[in-house]
C-alpha cells in the first residue's frame, strides 16, 4: 500500500495546543497527536525562518542589521523548542508510556525550557526568560510573523484575505492575554494599544472590501500586533517568574527567622556557661520588612537576606565554639583524673595531684565557667599527671677510673 505523504502546515498556522497542564499526566494517545502536530509545526517554522534568512540577504545593510537580532532570537527559541521535542519523543518511545513516562511528558511540556537547556531564552531588553514549551511556541509564532512582515514574506503569500485572517487571530490571542495583566496602568496601557489595533484592523478590512490595495498598511499592522502579543506573553512569563522568586524569598525569610531564634538560644546558653563569653549581634530578619513586589526591590531585598545569612553563620560558629571549648575542658579534666586514679603515685605526687584536682574542680563548678582559668588548670593538671606517671629511666653507675701506667 502506498504511504500517504504528510502535509506540512501552511505558513501562518499556529502551534498545536498542548495537552493537559503541569502535574497532570499526559496519556499516550494525546501525546502522540500532539507530538505529530508539533513535529510538523517545528519543521514548518524552520522553513519559514530559513526563507526569512534568505530574504534578509537581499535587503540593504541597515535593514539587515535591524532584522538580524530578532531573527537570532527566533532561531534561539526554535532551537529550544526543537531540543524539547527531541526529549519528548525520547520519553514517548514509540508509545511505551507508563505512569512515570506520563508524568515526565507533562513536566517536559509545561515545565520551564531554560531549566534543561544550556542557554537562556531571551528577548531584547528582557534578559533571561523562563517560559514553558507552549509559551515558547506562541512567542516563536509571533516572532516569525513579525519577521515575515518585515522581510516582505507575509504568510499566505500575497493573499490579503489570508493575511487579514492571521492578523485577526493574533488580535484575539492578544485579547485573551489581557485578563492576565494586573489591573492598573499596565492593563490600561495594553487595552488602549489593543483598541488602536482593533480600529486599524477595522479600517483595513473596510479598505479591502472596497477593493483598495492594503499591501502597504497590513505589514506594519502585522508587526505591531505581533509585538504586542509577544510583549504580553513575555510580561506574563516574567510575572510568573517573579511570583516564584517572591515565594522562594518568603520561604528564605521564614528559614532565617527560625535559625535566628535557635542561635539566640545558643547565645543565652553560651553566656550562662562561660566567661568571658563572645558577644556578637544577631540580626533580626523581620526588621527588613515584608517581601517587596517590584523586581528591582526584590533583588536588593535578597542581597540583604544574604548578608543576614552570613551574619547568622558567624554567630552560630562563634557561640558553638565557646560551648565546645567548655566541653573540651570538662572532658580533659575527667580523662586526666581517671588516669591519675588508676596510677600508682608517690605520697608527695598524690598530694600534689589532689590539690590540682581540687582547684580544677572548684573552677569547673563556677557558673559561668571562667574558661581561661579552667583551661590553664586543666593543662597544668594534665602536665603534672603525665610527669608523675611517666616511668623513670635508670641511671647508670659511674665506672672506676683506669690506673695510669707510669711513664718511663
Amino acid at each position: 500500500m502506498t504511504a500517504v505523504p504528510q502535509s506540512h502546515p501552511e505558513p501562518g498556522t499556529a502551534a498545536p495546543s498542548a495537552p493537559g497542564r503541569l502535574g497532570v499526566p499526559v496519556q499516550a494517545a494525546e501525546a502522540q497527536t500532539y507530538l505529530n502536530a508539533l513535529r510538523e509545526w517545528v519543521a514548518q517554522r524552520r522553513a519559514d525562518l530559513g526563507e526569512v534568512d534568505r530574504a534578509v540577504l537581499k535587503l540593504s545593510q541597515a535593514e539587515q542589521v535591524a532584522i538580524t537580532n530578532d531573527l537570532t532570537v527566533a532561531l534561539t527559541f526554535w532551537k529550544a523548542v526543537s531540543d524539547r521535542l527531541t526529549l519528548l519523543e525520547t520519553t514517548f518511545d514509540g508509545g511505551r508510556v507508563g505512569p512515570v513516562e506520563a508524568e515526565r511528558l507533562s513536566t517536559l511540556i509545561h515545565g520551564r525550557l531554560d531549566s534543561n537547556t544550556t542557554q537562556h531564552l531571551s528577548l531584547p531588553s528582557s534578559g533571561s526568560l523562563a517560559v514553558s514549551l507552549p509559551e515558547a511556541c506562541r512567542l516563536l509564532d509571533s516572532l516569525t510573523r513579525t519577521l515575515q512582515a518585515r522581510a516582505s514574506l507575509a504568510p499566505g503569500a500575497a493573499e490579503a484575505t489570508q493575511r487579514i485572517t492571521v492578523v485577526r487571530a493574533a488580535i484575539e490571542r492578544t485579547r485573551d492575554q489581557l485578563p492576565l495583566v494586573p489591573a492598573g496602568g499596565q492593563r490600561d496601557e495594553a487595552t488602549e494599544k489593543l483598541a488602536r489595533l482593533d480600529r486599524r484592523m477595522t479600517d483595513l478590512v473596510e479598505r479591502a472590501r472596497r477593493g483598495a490595495d492594503i499591501g502597504g498598511i497590513i505589514g506594519p499592522l502585522e508587526i505591531d500586533v505581533s509585538v504586542l502579543e509577544r510583549d504580553l506573553i513575555v510580561a506574563a512569563a516574567e510575572r510568573a517568574s517573579a511570583a516564584r522568586s517572591r515565594v522562594r524569598t518568603q520561604q528564605q525569610v521564614e528559614e532565617l527567622d527560625a535559625r535566628a531564634a535557635a542561635i539566640r538560644a545558643l547565645e543565652r546558653a553560651c553566656l550562662e556557661a562561660i566567661t568571658p563569653a563572645p558577644h556578637l549581634a544577631i540580626p533580626n530578619v523581620r526588621a527588613l520588612g515584608p517581601v517587596p513586589q517590584a523586581a528591582a526591590e526584590l533583588a536588593a531585598y535578597r542581597d540583604k537576606l544574604e548578608r543576614v545569612s552570613r551574619a547568622l553563620d558567624l554567630a552560630h560558629e562563634t557561640y558553638a565554639a565557646g560551648l565546645a571549648e567548655r566541653d573540651e575542658v570538662v572532658g580533659l579534666a575527667g580523662a586526666v583524673g581517671a588516669m591519675a586514679a588508676s596510677a600508682t603515685l608517690t605520697p608527695e605526687a598524690a598530694a600534689d595531684v589532689a590539690e590540682l584536682r581540687r582547684r580544677l574542680d572548684d573552677a569547673l563548678a563556677a557558673k559561668p565557667l571562667p574558661i581561661g582559668r579552667a583551661r590553664a588548670l586543666a593543662s597544668a593538671f594534665q602536665a603534672y599527671v603525665d610527669a608523675a606517671t611517666r616511668p623513670q629511666s635508670r641511671t647508670s653507675r659511674p665506672s672506676a677510673p683506669r690506673p695510669q701506667r707510669p711513664r718511663p
